[in-house]
């Protein structure tokens, strides 16, 4: 591989912003440094564009095996690369669920022929397969987790304290899960329901999917966790109560228990359902304005770790009809970065934290071997932000599978405008330019 020279690069990492070069060498950066000068290189000018650290997105949904018309890891990594996002880590409801190691090695060997950016793949845990979880390798798997799955036919496992125990009690890799307490969903959905006379509007799916569902479910996790003291991370924490649940710390390697916000909690409110419908009908649901302001400061204060997307890809059929037949999520790994960035715009989060959130500390939390961070010897996971580049986001300008997203419409000032996965340079000016494909994620053994 020949060497690449990027000069003129304003480079945000570790808090800091500063101009320098950076030289990139079989695959990693061989140096940074203010000024630098290789005849064998080949030069590559930012022009005073930001370089950051690409993405790396703890919760996807690629729906690969088995429901690959709405997504599939070619489409939907290639939809990543192009936002910026140079790793990812799969759910496992797929189709079959991810239950087994053979099953899990299968999404592995298919990533490794079709992924554009770097890939891991969690296993699922449910009422079954305990045993068959706990032997993951905690050195090539990212964790296990029930994001998307049932521990039984009817719960999450957030719901079942003695399995919750057991599974604590002897898990040695990190544990990944989705907090809704089943038991007030089911009964503010009845009582909307009456009181609609069956016709609910997408407008009380945040009251359906309640705080109070959210925080009393987390709260139960929380305290079996304590009893353990095993690696807990929470997926797409959507309130700004249950954000309080987790003490103010900035010291990343020491926490057991880690959490995340997701993109579009952070970009809508409740007041967007008027406008976007069942196109923004997530699970945990969007909630209020004050929610998604308390999340961006929870982000900022250490109470919760990082940001993800929870892309979710559904067809457009899935995303019409009523409120009950409309599926929950939808797809936005493209967009993560754009939207990010475009909420730094507005005052309300620093480009210096953005990359803290979507990179350095989802490298800490989960112990990703020289990945997340712009150092000398580390991967070259790069990307280009040209931050005076003003688009509306457009059908024509999507690459997911199932053709629509919830941000269509949406008007941002920052492109992503090159992507360097491995050092290869994969995606420059809305075009891919290389074939290469990613790499699997490894871990440190203790987590």
């Amino acid at each position: 591989m020949k060497k690449q020279l990027l000069v003129n690069a304003k480079i945000v990492n570790e808090g800091a912003s500063f101009f320098a070069d950076v030289l990139i060498h079989h695959g990693r950066i061989e140096k940074i440094a203010p000024a630098i000068s290789d005849p064998t290189a080949e030069v590559i000018d930012l022009q005073g564009n930001y370089l950051i650290p690409g993405m790396i997105d703890d919760q996807v949904h690629f729906r690969d095996p088995g429901l690959t018309y709405k997504g599939d890891i070619t489409t939907e990594s290639r939809a990543a690369v192009a936002g910026g996002v140079t790793s990812f880590m799969d759910m496992p409801n797929t189709v079959p669920n991810t239950l087994t190691r053979e099953l899990l090695e299968q999404k592995y060997l298919a990533a490794s022929k079709q992924s554009t950016a770097n890939y891991s793949f969690f296993m699922g845990v449910t009422a079954g397969n305990l045993e068959e979880a706990l032997r993951v390798d905690n050195e090539s798997v990212c964790g296990i987790t029930d994001d998307g799955l049932y521990f039984n036919e009817q719960q999450i496992l957030a719901n079942n304290p003695e399995y919750l125990e057991k599974l604590f009690s002897r898990a040695e890799t990190l544990v990944a899960l989705h907090s809704e307490d089943e038991s007030f969903i089911d009964r503010n959905y009845e009582h909307y329901f009456e009181e609609t006379n069956g016709q609910i509007p997408f407008s009380l799916h945040a009251k359906i999917r309640s705080t109070e569902a959210c925080v009393t479910a987390t709260k139960r996790v929380l305290g079996i966790q304590a009893k353990y003291n095993n690696r807990l991370h929470f997926f797409h924490i959507s309130t700004g109560e249950e954000a309080f649940l987790f003490p103010a710390s900035f010291d990343y390697r020491a926490k057991r228990v880690t959490a995340e916000a997701c993109v579009h909690h952070l970009w809508f409110s409740e007041a967007d359902y008027e406008k976007r419908g069942g196109a923004i009908k997530w699970n945990p649901s969007i909630k209020t304005e004050q929610d998604r302001q308390t999340l961006i400061q929870a982000l900022k204060e250490g109470r919760i770790d990082i940001i993800a997307s929870d892309h979710a890809p559904h067809s457009k059929q899935e995303k019409q009809g009523a409120y009950e037949q409309v599926k929950s999520g939808a797809p936005i790994v493209q967009h993560n970065l754009p939207l990010l960035f475009e909420l730094s715009s507005r005052g309300e989060i620093s480009i210096e934290q953005i990359v803290e959130k979507t990179s350095h500390r989802v490298a800490d939390i989960y112990r990703l071997k020289e990945r997340g961070y712009l150092r000398e010897g580390y991967f070259a996971d790069l990307v280009e932000m040209d931050v005076n580049a003003p688009w509306e986001v457009t059908e024509q300008s999507l690459l997911y599978k199932c053709a629509w997203a919830p941000v269509v419409g949406e008007k941002l000032s920052t492109k992503v405008k090159r992507t360097f996965v491995n050092g290869n340079l994969v995606f420059q000016e809305d075009k891919f330019i290389s074939e290469a494909k990613g790499s699997r994620l490894f871990f440190e053994k203790i987590r």
